[in-house]
């Protein structure tokens, strides 16, 4: 009963915290003619309302993809169409045809906040309840605190209650299909993670975990037996939940292509806005955009990214593990937003997500990369006049998390598993106290990220540089990620495996 009591009350707060800052601004409020993401997700409410199927990504004299065009797979389509269904019985002026464009009002403002969190009840905090309840260690109280401590990270509520969109759908059947994969029952987790990469394309940032824990479970079971009836098995699932998704577009060749071409927009450019990822902050140095052709920016990019993502790939295939699992998401996700073609800031999310699935491993790093993630943030959420909601979620969740995960009570250098810095460190400074060092850094950039949130709201940039606190914010953010890929990628390269892990997934 305890349990239940303790379960209730912590989704209650997540639920409020969610809801506390829905009544703040979005994305492009009173900012005609383009608005923002919200008017983005009503537009294609009213598009997918009052449109054919085959119009729904195609240049027409009623659909205008330069204005808010569809640029997510089929199934956000599909969901964008329930909602306006919701919309149009509640007030149709809502989805009305070209006469809804820009439509605001505070009742449309509440279904629309009602919807994100709708979709929060149904698919993503359930996940994490469960995911806490089956996979982190502990008693009872700790995993209530790890599912609190996830449920109050204040990127994603920010983004999807402040800015606006709907993360928590396409990160919870990841999530879901995590859960899958954790249990023994690949076939859902197949199903739900294609679904979330059907949802958005950004998912892509997890695929190649997903592959190669799959493949490397299926090689370990014998590809000339029983682990090649198990790939057939997961090929058709996968096959069949992408043909289930595309089936109206796929009637006409014309339309699954023109369907890719919105989804993956290469002439957008290597990087947009601030982002805090490896192109941004070169730039600063290198006019990487102007000096260098498309072609070698694509080549670039996604050479890199392959160089940072093989090593992981390769140890999951041979380890196919939940913990290897993990961290293959982090690693992999890090290495697409840091390196890869046409990254947004609000991509970190993607990261973030696996990154909360080890909050209880390692509490201390994975606090001080979800607070980085939502600092990089910064930009887009003053921007969007969201300063005191990302003031209160990122201190509550700051002081929170540190006390219900006892972060530097666990922060030995063994609980950090920082085992391959001290054997470089051993014949030189045998006397350092790494663990030591660790905190002192962590506390040096919160002081950094507060000192720099604090001069960019109340101090005015020189005339000749006017970016020069979002580029000084995606910079700092981009040397901590920098610092985090390293450090995760030694965590699952170096460390034996935990046997936990191994008894759960075999």
């Amino acid at each position: 009963m305890e349990n239940w009591s303790l379960i209730s009350l912590c989704v209650l707060l997540g639920l409020t915290s969610r809801w506390t800052v829905s009544f703040h601004s979005y994305s492009g409020a009173g900012k005609p003619p383009m608005f923002g993401d919200y008017e983005a997700q009503r537009h294609w409410q009213e598009v997918t309302y009052n449109l054919p199927v085959h119009e729904w990504y195609f240049n027409t004299t009623n659909n205008d993809l330069n204005y808010w065009g569809l640029d997510y797979p089929p199934l956000t389509a599909y969901h964008s169409l329930v909602c306006a269904y919701v919309a149009k019985l509640l007030n149709p002026e809502w989805v009305e045809l070209h006469a809804s464009r820009g439509y605001e009002s505070h009742s449309h403002k509440l279904f629309m906040r009602a919807t994100v969190l709708f979709t929060d009840i149904l698919i993503y905090i359930p996940a994490v309840l469960l995911y806490c309840f089956y996979f982190c260690d502990g008693s009872s109280k700790q995993k209530v605190a790890v599912a609190f401590c996830i449920l109050l990270y204040p990127g994603l509520i920010l983004i999807d209650y402040g800015h606006f969109q709907y993360n928590s759908v396409s990160l919870g059947l990841a999530l879901w299909g995590t859960l899958g994969l954790g249990l023994g029952w690949d076939l859902f987790g197949c199903l739900a993670f294609t679904l979330a990469l059907n949802y958005k394309q950004m998912e892509l940032y997890h695929s190649l975990p997903f592959f190669c824990y799959l493949l490397g479970k299926c090689i370990k079971q014998g590809l000339t037996g029983r682990g090649f009836f198990h790939l057939v098995k997961i090929s058709m699932t996968v096959l069949v939940t992408f043909a289930l998704c595309w089936m109206p577009f796929l009637f006409d060749p014309k339309q699954p292509l023109q369907v890719l071409h919105r989804l993956f927009p290469v002439g957008r450019g290597l990087f947009e806005d601030k982002v805090a990822n490896t192109w941004c902050s070169l730039n600063v140095l290198i006019k990487i955009k102007t000096l260098l052709s498309r072609e070698t920016q694509l080549f670039l990019s996604f050479a890199l990214t392959l160089l940072f993502v093989l090593p992981s790939s390769l140890k999951l295939l041979s380890k196919p593990t939940l913990w290897q699992f993990k961290l293959g998401l982090v690693n992999t996700s890090l290495a697409f937003f840091l390196f890869s073609f046409q990254v947004h800031e609000k991509s970190i999310l993607l990261v973030s997500l696996p990154v909360c699935l080890v909050i209880n491993e390692i509490p201390l790093i994975a606090i001080w990369f979800l607070l980085t993630s939502t600092f990089s943030m910064l930009p887009l959420l003053l921007k969007d006049g969201l300063l005191l909601p990302y003031v209160v979620t990122s201190l509550a969740f700051l002081f929170l998390s540190l006390y219900l995960l006892s972060a530097f009570e666990r922060s030995t250098e063994e609980e950090l598993r920082l085992g391959l810095y001290r054997k470089l460190t051993r014949r030189w400074l045998p006397k350092l106290n790494l663990s030591q060092i660790i905190k002192w850094k962590f506390w040096f950039s919160l002081v950094a990220m507060a000192a720099l949130s604090f001069t960019s709201v109340w101090l005015k940039p020189p005339a000749k540089l006017p970016d020069l606190f979002p580029v000084l914010v995606s910079v700092l953010s981009f040397l901590h990620f920098l610092g985090f890929i390293i450090y995760f990628n030694q965590l699952q390269l170096m460390e034996p495996q935990r046997k936990k892990s191994l008894k759960k997934t075999n």
